[in-house]
């Protein structure tokens, strides 16, 4: 029978301990150290209310009045989404549709108070 040293579960948990750190700090990256002047645009849009999280998992100007900054980064986040959406719809058999309201779930779930939610009915409503 071998002889398996005590110290080794120890040394293994550090190891994953460690690990989960380091991934949580690159996860994360220099987050902590922002300033407002480096804060998400989207986020920032978000909490002026100007643009909403919609049940679909895609955002919309909630103003017509909204710059055309605002109205251009809509466009790029919901590109991104609507390629994350295909993808996953590809890989498991579904539709994009069904993938982004998934999605929206989780959006809702993690933005902060006070942003504004589009229901399928049409309707506004801050979180």
């Amino acid at each position: 029978m071998r002889h398996i040293p005590k110290f080794r579960p120890i040394f293994r948990s550090i190891f994953q301990a460690f690990a989960a750190i380091l991934m949580a700090a690159l996860i994360l990256g220099s987050g902590a150290g922002m300033s407002p002047a480096n804060a998400d645009p989207l986020d920032d849009f978000r909490n002026a209310g100007v643009i909403g999280e919609r049940f679909d998992g895609y955002l919309e100007a909630r103003d017509s009045a909204a710059g055309a900054d605002a109205r251009a980064l809509i466009g790029e986040v919901n590109d991104k989404r609507r390629a994350v959406y295909t993808k996953r719809a590809s890989e498991q058999g579904v539709s994009p549709d069904a993938v982004g309201r998934v999605y929206a779930q989780r959006i809702a779930a993690d933005v902060p108070r006070g942003v504004w939610i589009k229901s399928e009915s049409g309707g506004w409503a801050q979180k």
